[in-house]
């Protein structure tokens, strides 16, 4: 299976019984479908981080010698960025121009820059699913200094879209992402194994690297999971972060109601 297989949510026709399901994330402080899926389905559900984000001190990032102030449209992909880029601007005494626009890859993110600016729908953009999908309003304000707050890993996708695109943009590191200590895992003895990120495939291979999926099933969400997954020689049995399961909750509850139908 590739990264441009089916986005139906079951990949397996005839799944076996799923006991228990490891989330590579933490639990969620609030009441979830998660626990609407444990009592209808009778399974286990346990959440551990398998990675932490983590921000750039004020020192580190200023070794970069790059100021957002400088620059008059910003890029943000995810709520981390938003969450340092205001971090660093607060730590550094920077202060954005009211007429500073920003550019979200969706809805959820623009929503969220009301913490942080006085939110003016005429200077923010968004997306559904992607920056990318933007392309006609950029493409309307090339003559902004665009500037992508990301994580160390950067983001190549969205780079390589203004280099298509012919229009500069500046990428600045502002965290990172560390690995969380899984030993406590052990063996990792799930049947289904939920992986967000593409960073939380890495962390499990980088502290169990003689893993092998056998007979567990993978849930991931979105292309670059998918993508580490298959890169590493393993199978996607559940796919989400897709119109017909846009969440992972919303892909075990498909699955379970085929693997577990006589409970």
């Amino acid at each position: 299976m590739s990264a441009t297989a089916s986005a139906a949510p079951v990949q397996d026709p005839t799944p076996a019984k799923v006991h228990n399901i490891l989330i590579s994330q933490g639990q969620p402080a609030v009441r979830t479908a998660y626990d609407e899926i444990e009592k209808r389905f009778g399974v286990r559900i346990d959440f551990v981080p398998f990675v932490t984000v983590e921000g750039l001190t004020e020192k580190e990032y200023r070794k970069n010698r790059v100021y957002p102030n400088d620059y008059s449209a910003i890029l943000f992909t995810s709520k981390n960025a938003v969450d340092h880029f205001f971090r660093l601007c607060g730590e550094m005494r920077i202060k954005m121009s009211d007429e500073t626009k920003y550019f979200c890859a969706t809805e959820t993110i623009a929503n969220y820059l009301q913490k942080f600016i006085n939110f003016r729908k005429r200077k923010v953009f968004n997306g559904t699913k992607s920056i990318l999908e933007l392309k006609s309003y950029i493409l309307r304000n090339k003559e902004e200094k665009f500037y992508l707050p990301c994580g160390d890993q950067g983001n190549p996708e969205v780079t390589n879209f203004f280099k298509d695109l012919k229009i500069p943009v500046q990428e600045a590191v502002m965290y990172r992402t560390v690995n969380n200590d899984l030993s406590g895992l052990k063996d990792i003895k799930y049947d289904i194994i939920a992986f967000f990120s593409a960073n939380e495939i890495k962390s499990m291979f980088e502290q169990f690297p003689e893993f092998k999926q056998e007979d567990r099933r993978i849930c991931v969400f979105g292309t670059a999971a998918l993508k580490a997954v298959t890169d590493r020689g393993m199978k996607v049995n559940i796919q989400a972060g897709t119109p017909e399961a846009p969440s992972i909750a919303v892909a075990l509850e498909t699955y379970l109601k085929v693997a577990n139908r006589n409970n």
